[in-house]
C-alpha cells in the first residue's frame, strides 16, 4: 500500500494545527478528533516532518484535562520561545460544564511551559484568564502569541466577539499585550470589521517589506483568508484574491523555514463519506506553499518536495497526440484516456486557452466516453475555477429528476486569472481527497468519494484549447 499524500491519524481526524519549526523540523501540533459519543475531551497531539512528505505521528504532546477542569478540551493556540530559550504553549481551555453568564460553556486563555525541548509539558492554570467586558465570556479562543520588536513587547491575538452588536456581525480579533509572556492585559482591537461571526485562528508574519494577517472566516463562508499591511498595526487591505483556498481546507495556520513560507490546514471531510454528505468539522492535514508576488499578493502552490515525491511515470494514452488542439466554436468535446489511473498520483497539464473560450479543464476518475466524472473546470469569461461532477443528485428516474440547477459545487470556487495563452493545472489526488493548484496561485481542495476509480480526460466547451502538456507520475514507495 502506498504512503499517503496527506497525515492523518489511524484513530481519528485532524483538526486545527498549530505549526512550530524547529531545528529545520516542522512540529505540527493539532487537535486531536475522534467524533465518539460522548466527547472524551480534546488533547493536542503532534506529528512532525523534515521534508514535508514523511510525517511521524508522535501521539499526545499536551492531555487534555480531567471532566472537572476548565481544559476538558485543550483547544486551538500557539508556541513561542521565551527570552530563556524555553518554549511557552499559549492554548484555550474550555469545558462544557463550566458554563458563563450568558450561560455557554466559558473559553479561558491557558498556558504550558515546556524546559526540555517540547518533549513534557507543564500546565499552569493560575495564569488562566478570560475574556474582559465588552466581549463575549464563550467566544476567547485561539491565542496566537508573536514578538513586536518595535513595540518592545509581546502581542496575543484572539478569536472574540463583542458582546453587543448584530448576533452575525460581532466578530473581532482581540488583543492583549505583555512584556514577560506571564502577564497580560487587555487593548484595543488588533482588527475590528464588524463583518463576521468571528476569526478563528489568527495568525501574524512579517514577509519583506509586508506583514500579513491569516484568519478561517467562521460565517457562511468558512474560508481562510489573508489581509496585507506594511505594519502589524495596519491599516490592513484585501488583496485582489484573498482566500487561500475553497470551503473545504480550513484553520490554516503558518510556519516558515529557509525564507519559505508554509500554511498547513486540514481538508474536511464529509458525513457518511460521500459527495453530497455535509462537512465535517477535521479530517486530514494538507499542506500548501505561500509565494509572495512582486506586489507582495501570495499565490498558493504544491511545495516542491511534494511534487518531486512523485517520480515514476504513468503511461496515459490518448486519442491524439500531443500537443492536440481541442476545438468547437459552439460545441463540446472531451478526450479521454485509454487506461484508468491509480488511486494516488499527481498530474500536470498545461492548457493553451484561446480568447473567447467558454470552458476547458481535466475529467477525473472519468468513464470511457467522459460522460461521468468529477470536473476540474476553468471558466475564462468569469475568471475561476470550479470544482464539479456529473451525475449530480437525482430525486427520481426521469430525465428531469436531477439537480441541474446547481451549475457547480457552490462552494468549491475559486476566482483566478485565466487570460488568453497558456495555464498549467496540477492535480494531487489521494483516495478520497483531490488538491487542484492553477498557475502555482490558486488552490482548490475536495473530497472526491462516490466515483473511486476511472480515468484522465481533457475537455473544451465553446472555444479551442490546446492541450500542449500532460504528464502524469506516482510513488513508488510501499
Amino acid at each position: 500500500m502506498k504512503r499517503s499524500v496527506f497525515f492523518q491519524p489511524s484513530d481519528g481526524w485532524v483538526g486545527d494545527l498549530i505549526p512550530f519549526e524547529k531545528d529545520g523540523e516542522f512540529w505540527l501540533f493539532y487537535l486531536h478528533e475522534v467524533r465518539s459519543d460522548p466527547k472524551p475531551g480534546t488533547s493536542w497531539n503532534l506529528v512532525t516532518t523534515k521534508d514535508l512528505t514523511q510525517f511521524e505521528d508522535q501521539g499526545v504532546s499536551l492531555h487534555h484535562g480531567s471532566d472537572t477542569d476548565l481544559d476538558f478540551n485543550a483547544y486551538t493556540g500557539s508556541v513561542v520561545v521565551d527570552e530563556s530559550g524555553n518554549h511557552r504553549l499559549f492554548y484555550t481551555g474550555q469545558n462544557p460544564r463550566n458554563l458563563g453568564p450568558d450561560g455557554a460553556p466559558l473559553q479561558l486563555v491557558m498556558q504550558a511551559t515546556s524546559t526540555d525541548g517540547m518533549q513534557t509539558w507543564v500546565k499552569h492554570p493560575e495564569l488562566t484568564f478570560g475574556a474582559p467586558d465588552g466581549y463575549e465570556s464563550g467566544d476567547w479562543r485561539d491565542p496566537f502569541v508573536f514578538r513586536d520588536e518595535a513595540a518592545g513587547q509581546w502581542r496575543m491575538l484572539l478569536a472574540a466577539r463583542h458582546s453587543a452588536g448584530p448576533e452575525r456581525r460581532r466578530g473581532v480579533i482581540a488583543q492583549c499585550v505583555s512584556e514577560d509572556l506571564v502577564n497580560w492585559r487587555h487593548t484595543e482591537p488588533f482588527w475590528d470589521p464588524r463583518r463576521y461571526i468571528t476569526h478563528e485562528c489568527p495568525d501574524v508574519f512579517a514577509w519583506g517589506d509586508w506583514w500579513y494577517m491569516v484568519y478561517s472566516e467562521f460565517s457562511e463562508s468558512f474560508t481562510t483568508r489573508y489581509r496585507m499591511a506594511k505594519s502589524p498595526d495596519g491599516p490592513w487591505t484585501v488583496p485582489d484574491l484573498d482566500s487561500i483556498d475553497g470551503r473545504a481546507y480550513y484553520a490554516s495556520k503558518t510556519a516558515e523555514r529557509d525564507g519559505r513560507r508554509f500554511f498547513f490546514g486540514w481538508i474536511a471531510s464529509k458525513e457518511g463519506n460521500r459527495d453530497d454528505g455535509p462537512w465535517q468539522w477535521a479530517g486530514t492535514m494538507s499542506v500548501l506553499e505561500a509565494r509572495q508576488n512582486a506586489d507582495g499578493t501570495l499565490g498558493f502552490a504544491f511545495a516542491d518536495e511534494l511534487v518531486d515525491s512523485f517520480w515514476e511515470d504513468v503511461p496515459v494514452s490518448l486519442a491524439h497526440e500531443l500537443p492536440t488542439r481541442l476545438n468547437v466554436p459552439d460545441g463540446y468535446t472531451a478526450v479521454v484516456s485509454e487506461e484508468e489511473l491509480p488511486s494516488q498520483f499527481y498530474a500536470k497539464a498545461v492548457l493553451d486557452i484561446a480568447p473567447g473560450t467558454t470552458e476547458c479543464g481535466l475529467l477525473l476518475r472519468s468513464s470511457q466516453d467522459g460522460d461521468q466524472s468529477y470536473v476540474l473546470r476553468l471558466e475564462p469569461k468569469r475568471g475561476r475555477l470550479v470544482f464539479d461532477r456529473w451525475p449530480r443528485t437525482s430525486t427520481g428516474d426521469a430525465q428531469w429528476h436531477v439537480s441541474g440547477d446547481i451549475p457547480f459545487h457552490i462552494e468549491l470556487e475559486r476566482p483566478c486569472d485565466l487570460s488568453p495563452g497558456e495555464h498549467t493545472l496540477e492535480v494531487i489526488v489521494d483516495g478520497d481527497i483531490c488538491v487542484a493548484v492553477l498557475d502555482r496561485q490558486v488552490a482548490l481542495s475536495t473530497r472526491i468519494y462516490d466515483l473511486p476509480a476511472g480515468r484522465i480526460g481533457v475537455f473544451a466547451g465553446e472555444g479551442s484549447v490546446t492541450v500542449t502538456e500532460l504528464q502524469i507520475r506516482q510513488r513508488t514507495d510501499n
